[in-house]
């Protein structure tokens, strides 16, 4: 699943290559999405909110993909040949000299001028992780309205605080040393900080490109416990275990050493 920082990365690749400039023709292969309509607008800014890519209009409207587990948006200079099938295509916009591409997204939509500040999804989006100034209370104060969820499905909750994925889920919890079962009303305010904190640093390191990691020491392995299972803990050694959590059975990768349940509770 695309996290915040690829998003974030899309939005600036296509403002470097299409921002504030004509669409000169837009296609589709859905029967309903009005991809004509686009002909002849200006895009006047582009922005990721979380997973969530926004792309504004000259006339008010805007146009809202979320990629879902394997949607991406693609630039192409004009006439040059795709690196996905034409038939995964949801909605190509052609500007002058470049095409942006949109494949597989989980939504693609248009919405009309102010229906973005009702948005059943966005409005609902707590505070993004990647964006310029990050509003800690506000973020605090939404984990505590989630007390009894464990924190392994609370920062993959987007109205908490939105842009963390799979990946980082699961490296963020090995960072700050807690089990994805650890109920959010046992966490301090300061635990909750330093949590925000070092889920923002992860999600920054990777806006650049490039494969995703977490783990900076020249030996090759770049991430300490995602997708890790059966291997033995870099820090400890001992065995890491996948756990599934929520009703989707979402899974964390976890070190049951470096990660202790707390005390009086089952894991």
């Amino acid at each position: 699943m695309p996290e915040g920082d690829t998003i974030y990365r899309a939005a600036a690749k296509l403002r470097d290559a299409i921002g504030r400039q004509v669409i000169r023709n837009a296609e589709t292969r859905s029967q309903t999405f009005p991809a004509k309509s686009l002909i002849g607008e200006p895009l006047t800014k582009i922005e990721a909110l979380g997973k969530h890519l926004l792309m504004h209009l000259g006339d008010g409207r805007v146009l809202h993909s979320h990629m879902g587990m394997t949607g991406s948006w693609h630039v192409y200079q004009t006439q040059q040949a795709w690196t996905k099938p034409s038939h995964q295509a949801e909605v190509v916009l052609r500007f002058e000299h470049a095409d942006a591409v949109c494949f597989s997204p989980k939504l693609i939509e248009l919405l009309a001028p102010g229906e973005l500040k009702r948005h059943l999804w966005l409005t609902r989006l707590g505070p993004d992780l990647l964006a310029d100034i990050l509003d800690m209370d506000e973020a605090i104060a939404r984990f505590h309205r989630h007390d009894t969820s464990p924190i392994g499905e609370a920062v993959m909750n987007q109205a908490i605080v939105c842009g963390i994925g799979h990946v980082c889920k699961s490296e963020l919890l090995f960072l700050q040393q807690l089990h994805p079962r650890t109920y959010v009303r046992d966490l301090s305010d300061e635990q909750l900080i330093s949590l925000i904190t070092r889920s923002t640093k992860l999600l920054k390191r990777n806006v650049n490109g490039g494969p995703r990691r977490t783990r900076f020491r020249g030996d090759g392995i770049t991430k300490w416990v995602y997708g890790r299972q059966g291997e033995p803990c870099l820090k400890c050694g001992a065995t890491i275990q996948l756990t599934r959590q929520g009703d989707l059975g979402r899974t964390t990768y976890y070190c049951p050493s470096c990660q202790r349940f707390g005390d009086g509770l089952k894991a």
